[in-house]
């Protein structure tokens, strides 16, 4: 072998050392994890869910057509808070303890999620993950609940809902926008995301992205709002949602780090006014379908098969368990995790639910099962929000929590409480209704009475699982006002923000001090 020849080897050799050095660490690389956590989305929200969807969604249509979609996702209540306590840590709200919303307008300001409980960001955090939430935290808004507490390297968002007083945008543990223009956060999220995916390419990272929207009020960038027609500013914003996930999902392309990064698409509860549930009945707040059935997508290149579409039940309960599995980490055995890993249904459209029962709460309460394709609401979801309003009483309602363009900055095109989000109709609410979801994913016919032995076997499921629920106290309110007379609501205090405090009312309010 001449000199030229022994080179030549010597040169294919190395570099087939190093390529084989290159896979075998591409194979070994932990997976990035990213969750898209819009704030009352509804299952109709997204086109590829619903044929009579109203809005365009084609970034989250191909995202589902690129990997797999969940048509029966539930969160474990139809609201906020204790939804998002859920998705982080795999356990229903009566074991992580937020059952409720705090609302600093409201004087709710003390509870959180416990330091306690163990996050999917504090397990990935042990395995080395660069960690980052920015958006809606609204698991506690004081010092000892903020997302630092909770394995998050770094925060950007806002501590509770979008129309609750004050609204400030606060960076870790700082204040740095009071007030806040609200049209610009979802472009302002995406950004930040987009920073901290490229800053962390080269290693593991889990990045969670609680949009503001489509929570009320509804904001749109000026590239998505349309003020020449203004019955449609939830579409401007779903559009620019749809927008903002595409820009992450080609930012993942282009820094060629998307074959190893699960991405995930899903909601906290079902929409408000103006959004849609894709023919299910009720919406945010109820107990219906519309309430806590929500779109679920899952991406991941090369380990979820593209076109996966799954109608068996899963959760936000089985996030962080599947998240574990699919990152090596093992999960929290000191407690008690409700969820189940979900990589079976998002790779087979054949695959069965992990799960014999999933369980829905109405506050402190646990409220329906569902199991198999049944459904049963032990205790009823109750009247429609608004029911004794005229219809004229409804589309000029005025929302004390809308925005007042002094110190809640958004359009104020907001839907109205006439534009109903999902099915009215059907028998009346009661307790111990049974729906067959199969055939009637609208609940509008109960069959118990068809049904009886189903009725008995599900009520001694849930039965047995509301044995395991604590005494839950009423959180103590700070309320800063004075009592109202009676049969008259209290005023919500128009808090004024700057600070991490909430004690500051302005002049206007002062009155109503105790």
């Amino acid at each position: 072998m001449n000199r030229f020849a022994r080179s030549s080897f010597l040169f294919f050799a190395l570099f087939t050392v190093a390529i084989s050095i290159q896979n075998a660490n591409a194979q070994d690389a932990s997976p990035n994890v990213i969750i898209i956590f819009a704030d009352d989305l509804g299952y109709g929200d997204v086109a590829c869910f619903s044929e009579d969807s109203p809005f365009k969604t084609p970034n989250l249509d191909r995202m589902a057509a690129e990997g797999a979609k969940l048509t029966s996702f539930y969160v474990p209540t139809p609201y906020c808070a204790p939804s998002r306590g859920t998705i982080l840590t795999g356990r229903y709200p009566f074991r992580h303890k937020v059952v409720r919303n705090p609302a600093p307008d409201a004087g709710v300001n003390n509870f959180g999620l416990p330091q306690s409980e163990i996050t999917i960001a504090e397990l990935l955090k042990e395995k080395g993950y660069a960690t980052a939430a920015y958006g809606k935290w609204h698991l506690g808004h004081q010092e000892q609940w903020l997302p630092r507490t909770q394995g998050f390297d770094e925060y950007l968002g806002i501590l509770y809902s979008n129309d609750m007083f004050p609204v400030q945008l606060v960076h870790n543990e700082k204040v740095v926008e009071y007030p806040v223009v609200q049209a610009t956060l979802t472009q302002r999220y995406t950004a930040k995301a987009i920073e901290f995916i490229t800053t962390n390419k080269d290693k593991p990272f889990f990045l969670y992205l609680p949009h503001a929207m489509p929570h009320k009020p509804l904001a749109a960038s000026n590239n998505f709002y349309t003020p020449t027609t203004r019955n449609d500013l939830y579409a401007d914003v779903i559009a620019e949602l749809d927008s903002e996930v595409g820009r992450i999902l080609q930012a993942l392309k282009d820094l060629k780090i998307d074959e190893n990064t699960l991405v995930i698409f899903t909601s906290d509860n079902g929409p408000w006014y103006g959004g849609s549930t894709g023919g299910l009945r009720g919406m945010k707040s109820k107990t219906w379908e519309g309430g806590l059935r929500v779109p679920m997508i899952a991406r991941l290149p090369g380990t979820i098969p593209a076109g996966v579409s799954n109608d068996a039940p899963a959760a936000t309960i089985d996030m962080l368990p599947t998240i574990a599995a699919l990152t090596g980490v093992d999960g929290p055995d000191d407690r008690k995790i409700d969820g189940r890993n979900m990589m079976p249904l998002l790779q087979s459209s054949d695959a069965r639910s992990p799960h014999d029962a999933i369980y829905g709460m109405h506050g402190a309460n646990l409220a329906t099962i569902r199991s198999g394709k049944w459904k049963l609401h032990v205790r009823s979801p109750g009247p429609r929000h608004f029911h004794r309003l005229s219809q004229e009483e409804l589309e000029n309602y005025i929302d004390p929590r809308g925005p007042d363009g002094v110190i809640l900055l958004a359009p104020y095109e907001q839907s109205p409480p006439s534009a109903h989000p999902g099915l009215t109709t059907g028998d009346k609410p009661q307790a111990m209704m049974l729906f067959d979801l199969d055939n009637d994913r609208g609940e509008q016919k109960n069959v118990a009475d068809d049904h009886p032995d189903i009725v008995k076997e599900m009520l001694a499921k849930f039965q047995a699982m509301e044995k395991q629920f604590p005494k839950f106290k009423v959180p103590k309110n700070d309320y800063l006002f004075k009592k109202p007379k009676p049969g008259r609501p209290r005023s919500l205090m128009r808090l004024i923000g700057g600070e991490l405090r909430y004690d500051r009312v302005p002049e206007t309010q002062k009155h109503l001090l105790k």
